[in-house]
């Protein structure tokens, strides 16, 4: 008895184990190429599968992964979601796909905002939005059922004909066996009128077998069909935005709305209309309230709200009405994985940390690397693990210090036949206070020898500390905003602000007047110059920001965009102020 005992738990755990590597076995799975700045936090956010599903797919990604690989990621059931995700394979077609999944090319380009024909390549995943099979009907809700709602048949298209010269709506429905009114439902915009060239989906009759297609009839090639699924396009002659900030909660909300009335108003005086309906969202009902007024659904584009609960609220209600919607603070945000309608202002830290290696790599890979480990505080070991990580994946030698305040071993790593940088692993003033005077000593040591130091965003708030030694190290510092007080731009604003306000703008980095003068010009005028097509012109903006750098990509084809724009701001030997704006 006791020996079945011990047997039946081992047993019991054989079989489970068994039944976990055979659901592995047959769990199905697209493959996702990684692109640069994605994590496997952001892959399995934009899936929405766990990180272990996509871990359990491939073995050891939870140590890194690198920009090219290519993941197994784990295919939800049609019970599951309400689409599916496809790779697209060499030689493949959108015409394919529409017939494959039985949905129309205006669906597949409605599910994937960032889709296009220049982008439709092998390699590529796209949202599916899943077809209801042929002959079912939706379930009407009960309140349909009770006011005698009839449920719609979801149609099945197998047919796309392309217009001839003379054909009318009547003469392609009683060539197909469809009534008028099935071809009109398949093909909205032939309500406009018909027009030579144009393809239409032809839906099956409801009870008469669907005729074959001639073997010689061309397949429509892909530009037909994304030109077909082409939404109207759309001017805005006022443009409505709505501002969602926490105004008794935090006083730096009404600088950056400070900052929104004077980008307003510059554009009013070229002519730019606008209708500005501002909120304050600081107290807990205040978002359900706001988002109730019918006026709300007609805005163009959103600023804010702070809080993650209410992003994720505002974001639903910006999706379903078509809104734009701006996230000028948070980077930790996971709606813009699947929202198309969300903006980042502010990079999330892998995707900024991607640009940053890439742009140092350029500037300095033949440079003597030197790495100042701390001791004491480590906030930067992403960064520093993801640098390194980058340096031996391209075989780029470097050195690592832990005991930085002594001056030997850094002279004995430093090489006076090249050029130096020292990065601190940290980016607090307390690393400054010891590295700074190692380095400096060290330039007189060898006075012909090139050091550099290399840094952090948050140096900013130390350059009045340091500003001598950061001009004699020839220092760098990456971040997504900087401004030069002494340039005319900032100059006149600051002057402008401090005439409007009688008062300064708070001492911070970055600061949120400019902020938000930046990211309201950028987007009002970019909605009124280029109305719906915003979208397909963010790189022909040509504005120059005071302080805040945009450059903002979609994170997938049916998601929404991150800002990826970073700069790397240089205080040179020669007393100047150097901002290296990538493009």
């Amino acid at each position: 008895m006791k020996v079945f005992k011990r047997i039946l738990p081992l047993l019991l755990l054989a079989s489970m184990l068994c039944s976990r590597t055979l659901a592995q076995e047959n769990m199905t799975y697209f493959s996702h190429i990684v692109e640069r700045g994605q994590s496997l936090y952001s892959i399995a956010q934009m899936y929405r599968v766990s990180q272990e599903d996509i871990i359990r797919l491939n073995p050891g990604c939870q140590n890194k992964i690198y920009a090219g690989e290519t993941l197994r990621i784990p295919q939800h059931s049609k019970q599951e979601n309400s689409d599916q995700f496809h790779t697209i394979q060499s030689g493949e077609t959108l015409y394919q796909l529409t017939v494959k999944y039985h949905v129309t090319a205006q669906d597949i380009c409605a599910a994937n905002p960032g889709l296009s024909a220049q982008n439709f390549q092998a390699g590529k995943v796209i949202r599916i939005p899943v077809s209801a099979p042929e002959n079912t009907v939706d379930t009407p809700t009960a309140p349909q059922q009770q006011q005698g709602v009839q449920p719609a048949v979801k149609p099945r298209y197998e047919e796309m004909h392309k217009v001839k010269r003379r054909e009318t709506i009547f003469s392609i429905s009683r060539k197909y066996k469809i009534s008028e009114e099935e071809l009109i439902a398949a093909n909205p915009e032939i309500r406009k009128g018909l027009k030579k060239g144009m393809w239409l989906c032809i839906p099956s009759p409801k009870q008469a077998p669907v005729e074959k297609k001639p073997e010689t009839q061309r397949q429509p090639t892909d530009q037909e069909l994304f030109n077909l699924a082409e939404p109207e396009k759309q001017h805005i002659s006022t443009v409505k935005a709505a501002v969602l900030l926490p105004f008794t909660q935090d006083k730096r909300m009404i600088e950056y709305y400070e900052g929104i009335l004077m980008a307003v108003d510059s554009l009013k005086r070229t002519g730019t209309s606008i209708d500005l309906q501002v909120y304050n969202t600081g107290n807990p009902q205040a978002v359900n309230s706001i988002l109730s007024k019918p006026e709300m659904q007609q805005v163009n584009v959103i600023f804010g709200p702070t809080k993650s609960s209410e992003i994720k609220q505002v974001a639903q209600f910006a999706q379903k009405y078509k809104i734009r919607l701006v996230i000028p603070f948070s980077s930790k945000e996971n709606e813009v994985f699947n929202n198309p309608y969300v903006y980042m202002v502010n990079t999330p830290q892998s995707y900024i940390y991607s640009e940053v290696y890439e742009h140092f790599f350029r500037n300095f890979r033949n440079m003597n690397i030197v790495f100042l480990e701390s001791r004491e505080h480590h906030e930067k070991d992403d960064f520093i693990k993801g640098l390194k990580n980058e340096m031996d994946v391209r075989g780029i030698s470097y050195h690592s210090l832990k005991d930085t305040d002594q001056l030997p071993r850094i002279d004995a790593v430093t090489d006076t036949l090249k050029n130096n940088i020292f990065i601190p692993t940290t980016g607090n003033s307390i690393s400054l206070t010891r590295v700074v005077p190692q380095l400096t000593q060290l330039t007189r040591l060898h006075p012909t020898a090139e050091i550099h130091l290399f840094g952090y965003p948050e140096w900013q708030t130390y350059t009045v500390d340091y500003l001598d030694s950061f001009f004699n190290l020839s220092t760098y510092f990456y971040s997504s905003f900087y401004t030069n007080n002494l340039l005319p731009a900032a100059k006149n604003f600051i002057q402008k602000y401090r005439k409007w306000y009688s008062k300064e703008m708070a001492m911070s980095y970055p600061k949120y007047g400019m902020l938000g003068f930046d990211t309201s010009f950028f987007f009002l005028k970019g909605l009124s110059r280029y109305g719906s097509e915003l979208e397909e012109n963010l790189d022909n903006m040509n504005l120059t920001p005071i302080q805040t750098g945009f450059k903002f990509q979609r994170v997938n084809n049916w998601g929404g965009f991150v800002n990826k724009k970073v700069f790397f701001v240089n205080f040179s030997k020669n007393y100047e102020l150097i901002k290296m704006n990538f493009e």
